[in-house]
């Protein structure tokens, strides 16, 4: 089944270029399953950052659990101790109330997929994607402030 939404108890196939595609701060975030997909249970996305952008300063989310996967090129991850470098294969679980963060601090793009449990963090993506398109400077205010509305603090 390829429907965008899940009718009843049916898997939902999901083809390579399904998902919806929010580009954040130098982030791709292409989320091929949202919690409008899995009755909120999880979010699950691809993302894809050029080399020297920052993902993520580091942050606590107080309210899902969420994990990374490293595909291509290499990471380097916020483990909340310091910071390591993860290549493909490499899986980081940051954990509800773990602070945690990434970039890419290589030349050649890095891609990864994650996780989030529950569902529910794919709407702070799409506000900030919405505020930059509307105009607004990234800011790190600016983004505490949609953290904030979704139980995220600055580590």
């Amino acid at each position: 089944m390829t429907d965008d939404k899940m009718p009843g108890p049916r898997p939902l196939l999901r083809r390579p270029e399904d998902g919806e595609l929010i580009d954040v701060a130098g982030v791709a975030h292409f989320f091929r399953l949202t919690g409008e997909h899995t009755g909120g249970r999880f979010a699950f996305e691809e993302f894809t950052l050029a080399g020297g952008v920052v993902g993520a300063r580091p942050h606590v989310h107080h309210g899902h659990d969420e994990y990374f996967y490293v595909l291509d090129g290499e990471l380097t991850l916020h483990h909340g101790d310091g910071e390591v470098t993860a290549g493909p294969g490499h899986l980081l679980a940051a954990v509800r109330g773990t602070p945690h963060g990434f970039r890419n601090a290589g030349t050649a793009p890095a891609r990864a997929l994650c996780l989030y449990t529950p569902a529910g963090y794919e709407g702070y993506f799409r506000e900030v994607h919405a505020a930059v398109a509307a105009g607004a400077e990234v800011t790190d205010e600016l983004l505490a402030e949609f953290r904030a509305r979704h139980r995220t603090t600055s580590a």
